[in-house]
This record gives C-alpha cells, sequence and structure tokens, in this order.
C-alpha cells in the first residue's frame, strides 16, 4: 500500500478517525492502531505477516527473559539467539540469492558446477528496518538502558506502526514506547507542521522523484549508448531521485505519525550541503547512520583505539555493514567501502572536525568544497544504483570520456538546474529552516500553496505510481 495511492489516502483516513474516536480509550486507541498496521502489512505481504509476528514474540520474550535473570551467561544466550534468529531471518530472505549465486560464480571458476544454488526468495517488505529495530530493543534492554516492555500489544506496536514499517525511519524502542502513555494532542500548530510534512513528501516523491526515475532509468540501462552529457545526466538524475523518493517516504511517515499523535526521529538533514563525507552521514539516513554507530562502531572501539589503523578498520567495517545492509550484491558491497575509506581518510586529515565547524556556521567560502562533495556523493551512488559492477564502470567510463556527440543538451540542462535548485535551497535552509519560513508566511498565502501543490500532485500522479526505492531493502 504506497503513501502516494488513493488506497492508502482512504485508509489512512479511517484509521485517523477511527483513533481519535478512542482517545478517551487509550488500550482500545493502541490495539486498533496495532490492528491497523497488520492489516497495512498483509496487504502487500500475504502470509509473510506470520513471519514478523514470530519474530516479533521472540524478541518480546528475549527482552522478559534478560531482564528477568540476573544471570550473565543466560542473558548473553537471550541476547545471542535474539540475534542470531533476526539476522538469520534477514540473511535467508535477503542475501541467500546473492551467497549462492557467489558460490556458483566461485565453483565455475575451478570447474565445478552448483545446480542447486538457483533459488528465488521473495523479499518482505521492510525486513531490514525492523530487523534492526528489534535488534536495538533487545541490546538496549540487555545492557540496562531501558526496562523491556510488559504488554505484547505495546511492543508488537512499536514494531509494526505502519507508518515507519516499510522504510524507517529507524525508530528506537527508548524513542516510542513513553509516547503511549501520553494522551495524544493535535493542536493548529502540529496539525499544520503534519499537513506540510505530507504535502511535502507527496511532492518530492510524485513530482519530482518519479519524474526523474525513468531519465536514470535509461541510462542505467544502456551505458554504452551514453555519451558524456548523457551519463552525467542520468548521474544526477539517479543523485536526486533517491533523495526526494527516500525523504519523501520519511516526510510522509513524519507526517502521518504525527496526525496520529506520534513523534517519529527525522532522518535527513540537508545532506546535499554537506561540506564533507562525514558531514553527509550526519545528515543522511540519520536513524541507520547513529544505529550503526551505536551497535556496531563503538562496540567495536570506535574512535578510543590507540592507533589511527584500528580507528580507520572500525570505520571499514562499520560501512562495509552499512552497504551490505542496504542490498545483497558487490555494488552496494562497494559503495559502502569508498564511503568507509572516505571517512577514514577524512579522519585522518582532521576534516571531521571542519565538518563540524562548516556546519555550525555555513559560510558562502565553503560552497566549492559543497559542490565537489555533492558530486562525489553522487559518483558513489552509481554503484548503489547499478545492477552490476560492469555497468556501474561504463557510466563512469562515459562520464569521463569527454565524447559530447550525441548527447541531449537540454534534458541535461533540466536537471542540472534542479541540481543547482536543490543546492541552493539546501543550503539557504542551512542559514533559516524550512519551517520557520512557512510560518512567516500569511495564512491565506500558505492555504493557496497547499492547493496548488495538491493540484501539481494530483496532475503528476500516475494510477500505478512506481514503488519507493527502499522498499528494495
Amino acid at each position: 500500500m504506497l503513501f502516494s495511492s488513493v488506497q492508502y489516502l482512504l485508509f489512512f483516513l479511517g484509521i485517523l478517525a477511527a483513533t481519535w474516536m478512542l482517545v478517551g480509550a487509550p488500550r482500545l486507541r493502541l490495539w486498533a492502531l496495532l490492528l491497523a498496521s497488520y492489516y497495512f502489512y498483509a496487504s502487500e505481504n500475504g502470509w509473510l505477516t506470520l513471519l514478523i509476528l514470530g519474530s516479533t514474540q521472540f524478541d518480546y520474550w528475549a527482552a522478559k527473559a534478560i531482564a528477568a535473570t540476573s544471570d550473565m551467561r543466560r542473558k548473553r544466550l537471550w541476547l545471542a539467539g535474539s540475534i542470531a534468529i533476526n539476522l538469520g531471518v534477514l540473511g535467508y530472505f535477503k542475501y541467500l540469492g546473492f551467497l549462492a549465486q557467489t558460490a556458483s560464480q566461485l565453483a565455475g571458476m575451478i570447474g565445478w558446477e552448483l545446480g542447486w544454488v538457483e533459488t528465488k526468495v521473495m523479499l518482505p517488505l521492510g525486513i531490514s528496518f525492523y530487523t534492526f529495530e528489534a535488534i536495538s530493543y533487545v541490546v538496549d534492554v540487555y545492557r540496562g538502558d531501558m526496562k523491556p516492555e510488559r504488554r505484547w500489544h505495546r511492543f508488537a506496536l512499536f514494531i509494526m506502526f505502519f507508518p515507519h514499517l516499510i522504510a524507517g525511519p529507524i525508530v528506537r524502542a527508548s524513542q516510542f514506547l513513553h509516547q503511549l502513555d501520553e494522551r495524544p494532542a493535535l493542536d493548529v500548530a502540529r496539525f499544520e507542521r503534519a499537513l506540510t510534512l505530507v504535502f511535502l513528501g507527496l511532492f518530492k516523491k510524485i513530482v519530482i522523484a518519479d519524474t526523474l526515475a525513468p531519465i536514470a532509468d535509461a541510462a542505467f540501462a544502456d551505458p554504452a549508448g551514453l555519451d558524456t552529457i548523457s551519463a552525467w545526466t542520468g548521474v544526477y538524475a539517479f543523485a536526486l531521485q533517491i533523495y526526494f523518493d527516500f525523504s519523501g517516504y520519511t516526510d510522509i511517515a513524519l507526517g502521518s505519525a504525527l496526525l496520529l499523535g506520534i513523534r517519529l526521529p527525522a532522518n535527513f538533514d540537508l545532506p546535499y550541503a554537506a561540506v564533507s563525507i562525514t558531514d553527509f552521514w550526519r545528515r543522511w539516513h540519520l536513524t541507520l547512520s547513529t544505529w550503526l554507530r551505536d551497535y556496531v562502531y563503538f562496540p567495536l572501539g570506535g574512535s578510543r583505539m590507540a592507533t589511527r589503523w584500528g580507528v580507520s578498520r572500525n570505520l571499514l567495517l562499520t560501512m562495509l555493514i552499512a552497504g551490505f545492509w542496504h542490498g545483497a550484491g558487490w555494488g552496494f558491497l562497494l559503495w559502502g567501502l569508498l564511503h568507509g575509506l572516505l571517512l577514514a581518510g577524512e579522519r585522518f586529515l582532521g576534516a571531521d572536525k571542519d565538518a563540524s565547524r562548516q556546519r555550525a556556521a555555513p559560510t558562502l567560502g565553503s560552497l566549492p568544497r559543497r559542490i565537489a562533495v555533492f558530486h562525489l556523493v553522487a559518483i558513489l551512488w552509481v554503484f548503489f544504483r547499478a545492477e552490476t559492477l560492469d555497468t556501474a564502470f561504463a557510466i563512469l567510463a562515459q562520464c569521463f570520456d569527454w565524447n559530447l556527440e550525441d548527447g541531449s543538451t537540454r534534458m541535461f540542462a533540466a536537471v542540472a538546474i534542479l541540481v543547482a535548485a536543490t543546492l541552493a535551497i539546501q543550503l539557504a535552509a542551512a542559514w533559516k529552516p524550512l519551517g520557520e519560513r512557512i510560518g512567516e508566511v500569511p495564512v491565506f498565502a500558505r492555504a493557496a500553496i497547499y492547493g496548488v501543490a495538491a493540484f501539481v500532485i494530483v496532475m503528476f500522479n500516475s494510477d500505478a505510481p512506481p514503488a519507493f526505492i527502499y522498499f528494495r531493502f
């Protein structure tokens, strides 16, 4: 059930009305949200709903068992069991095919043929996201950072809450569960903020991301037929598409949750205004970045290692996991590795500290550096998007081949203008948040903006809107 579909609109309006009518009966309200979330998930996943139900039940038991015993051995066994089951399920559904294909290729190199490795497994929607949420919950209980949730329906709602279920943000139990004890409130300011987020997310997805998708798809489908201009057009198109698609989903998720009385954490903070790769990861997919920091990077030793090599190793391992989390393929691994190498290099040179200063007080003098970082990030996105490494290297080769004979300069100009506008808006927002600027607009003007946005969204929306990019992960 896509956020950009009429089906979702009708579903959401129904659950919105039901939950606010039940605001005086908090337990019934939570059960209504939980049942609605299961329906939302089952509408696309069918029997795979049983999978998330089963993993939810085990993690609920595991956290309670960890808190109930003082025996560290038993605590560790329950923790290991929870992590093993979560990662085992994720590995089976997401990585079995890739590992089988890799095994077949390696066997072929020495003359063996493995016919049994041909396998196709349906990937449950949102499995990467809810797996990380479940692991963080059990680990936090094990560490003593929080107490286990005793009421099953509340824990299940934390995992299943439909606005963040499929593509995040990755929510911590400590951020979510305490809100279930609060009486929801929706004043005018919060309602308008939620409405703005939903409209902004739909505009990003339907008007911008879905318009750019065919341009990016065409470039990555036939890299041999590209010249330099059309290759860069494809690179720019995907860099913008993935940002507007993913941040659009997040905006709709945050707005939908806010209308239901739940605050979800932000996931983006003007990532294309970054002054370095370190700064980019402090702005892009924030909930994944902080999850990896707290549950991978810090346990490895973080930046407290005695040597620079130790810190670099931790960064590389963390980013390799980030790459592999996104998808089962060599392109994702290389994408993560390259980001890890750049992060390690910036830490070695001290650029991570410079990024903090630039973030606090952005200057016009930093503009060339920000433009350079955007282009570096855009180039690395090629490995993320390409189906094979050969396709990725072919596109990059065309980008720097300087063959200008057959390029569509009109298309390139349109995409380049959109890139410049995106960077300009994000840099302007770095000085003054967009929410503050919107708040300064007179009420009648804001109403007109919402009306125009709604009209444009309806005009651009199709009968079969494409799924959000991160639904694949």
